[in-house]
C-alpha cells in the first residue's frame, strides 16, 4: 500500500497531462517514423519488452523498433562486444540497429511510445530508466535502490552523458535523483 501524498498526486497529474500532450503533439512524428520503419525493414513498428518497474514489478515497455526484428535473439552472439561494465549491454556500432533506427535513436524519437507507459501508470516522465529483468538479477544490493520508485523516460544519467556514463555512475546519478526528487 502506498499513501497518496499531495506531492505524489501532483507528480502523477503532471505525468498524465504531460504524457497525453506529448503523445498528441508527437502523433505526426510517430506516423512518419512508423512509415519509415515499415518501409525499410521487416517486422513490427513497435517494440515491446518486459522491464522492471517500481519494486521490480515487471511491465511491458513500448518503443519504436530501431533494431532488426531478431535483435533479442542475436544479443548473446554480440555479448563480447559489450562496451559497458556491469549488468547492462551497450555497443556503439551495434549491427542490429537499422539505418532508420540510428536516426530515431539520435533524435530519441524511439522513446515516444513510452508516454503510453506513463499514461498507464507504469512509468513517470522522469525517473531511473527501467532495467531488464536479467540485469536486475545481476544487481548488487546497493543497485537495487534504483527500483524504489517508478521508472522514467529520462533521468540525470541520460542528460549527463547517456552512453558515456558507466554503470556505477549511472546508479549514483539515479540514486541522487531518488534522494532529492
Amino acid at each position: 500500500y502506498e499513501a497518496a501524498t499531495p506531492i505524489h498526486v501532483e507528480g502523477r497529474l503532471l505525468d498524465v497531462v504531460g504524457s497525453a500532450m506529448a503523445l498528441l503533439v508527437c502523433l505526426p512524428m510517430l506516423l512518419i517514423a512508423a512509415i519509415a520503419i515499415r518501409s525499410t525493414s521487416p517486422g513490427p513498428v513497435f517494440f515491446r519488452q518486459i522491464r522492471c518497474g517500481k519494486y521490480g514489478r515487471p511491465f511491458p515497455i513500448f518503443k519504436l523498433r530501431t533494431m532488426t526484428a531478431d535483435a533479442e535473439l542475436r544479443r548473446a552472439e554480440l555479448q563480447q562486444g559489450n562496451e559497458m561494465a556491469g549488468p547492462v549491454f551497450k555497443m556503439r556500432d551495434d549491427p542490429r540497429i537499422t539505418p532508420v533506427g540510428k536516426w530515431l535513436r539520435r533524435l530519441s524519437l524511439d522513446e515516444i511510445p513510452q508516454f503510453w507507459n506513463v499514461l498507464r501508470g507504469e512509468m513517470s516522465i522522469v525517473g531511473p530508466r527501467p532495467p531488464l529483468p536479467q540485469e536486475v538479477t545481476e544487481y548488487e544490493t546497493f543497485d537495487r535502490r534504483r527500483l524504489s520508485m517508478r521508472p522514467g523516460i529520462t533521468c540525470f544519467w541520460q542528460v549527463g552523458g547517456r552512453n558515456s556514463v558507466d554503470f556505477g555512475n549511472w546508479v549514483k546519478l539515479d540514486l541522487e535523483y531518488i534522494d532529492h526528487w
